[in-house]
């Protein structure tokens, strides 16, 4: 199969390097430094260094040239810059299906990834999300991972699983595009607030609560937007959860530590030099918990310390007042 994929992040070169071995793959780069880095040395030195991209893979600047015979199209940008990559799909006329691997709610809109490729290439668009739990790093060093790949089409869902599939990159089709999606968005939030757990020192105790509580944000939230339960319990909801909130390589983890030392969100973002959705993504999901009177305490205390209006320790004071509840209610 054809592939190209729409960014060249950490995330497009790793899952080029994870593709090439089956598949014909171009990787497309808006970066002339970077396509030009990558073909002479066949290293993304700027994003994603010490891992090598494989001859086989094509690299691109031309962004028409690079879709023109794509039979499966991947964005691999950060949520700021689905609606655009698309946009510029739709100028070219180039209709494949789409998948993207970017998470989280659009700035601004509150829209989810789907919501945004509809409007823009129309409902009738094939696409789909491939999210779980995931570091680009490990699925680039050919580390057994597995996640989900969610389609608004279940019989495309199914057919690019099996092709996508490899013995070191397990994929699970799935029909729930919005849990899934939804899963994806909201476990940054909650990484932020584990990192800030973390860096406190409150203790594991506190930081398996902390998970537990904030699956159960994720669910609300993903069923009050017609979500599936049970995909929360899967490898896009409990699974990249608890990556995310536990692993070191989580860009998302670092801000929450960050905040916890009382450094500046600025200077976290600076030292990370890399897009933590959480970030971006937090604002929205309190606005949007706001509007569907979803509670979601954990979510809207780490949007609050974003947006300077508490502190670290503030924030879990504020939690740990509550008045108690039925756990399941």
């Amino acid at each position: 199969m054809n592939i190209t994929l729409l960014g060249a992040g950490a995330w497009g070169t790793a899952l080029a390097i994870a593709f090439a071995g089956r598949h014909a793959v171009t990787l497309w780069s808006r970066e002339e430094d970077v396509a030009a880095d990558l073909l002479a040395t066949r290293e993304n030195h700027r994003f994603f260094p010490g891992y090598r991209l494989p001859e086989s893979v094509a690299v691109s600047t031309d962004f028409a040239e690079a879709v023109a015979d794509a039979e499966l199209l991947v964005v691999a940008t950060p949520i700021a810059g689905l609606r655009p990559t698309v946009e510029r799909l739709k100028q070219t006329g180039k209709r494949a299906p789409i998948l993207w691997v970017c998470k989280g709610f659009e700035a601004g809109s509150g829209k989810l990834p789907h919501q945004v490729v509809a409007e823009v290439l129309g409902e009738d668009a094939v696409c789909g999300a491939l999210s779980g739990p995931s570091f680009a790093e490990e699925v680039a060093g050919g580390q057994p991972t597995a996640v989900s790949l969610a389609a608004n089409d279940r019989v495309f869902a199914r057919e690019a699983a099996r092709q996508l599939h490899t013995n070191r990159l397990r994929i699970y089709a799935n029909d729930d595009l919005v849990g899934v999606e939804v899963g994806g968005a909201v476990k940054n939030v909650l990484a932020i607030a584990t990192g800030v757990c973390d860096g406190l020192g409150l203790g594991l105790n506190s930081r398996a609560a902390l998970m537990t509580r904030g699956l159960a944000e994720i669910a609300r939230l993903g069923i009050a937007l017609g979500a599936k339960r049970e995909t929360f319990l899967g490898l896009a909801g409990m699974g990249d959860l608890i990556l995310t909130c536990t692993g070191d390589l989580s860009r998302n983890r670092r801000v929450g530590l960050g905040l916890a030392q009382n450094k500046s969100l600025q200077q976290i973002l600076d030292e990370l030099g890399h897009v933590a959705e959480g970030v971006y993504t937090a604002r929205e999901v309190d606005a949007l918990a706001s509007k569907l009177a979803v509670d979601m305490p954990i979510s809207a205390a780490v949007a609050a310390v974003l947006d300077g209006r508490l502190n670290a320790g503030e924030a879990v004071e504020r939690l740990m007042a509550r008045d108690p509840k039925e756990e399941l209610a």
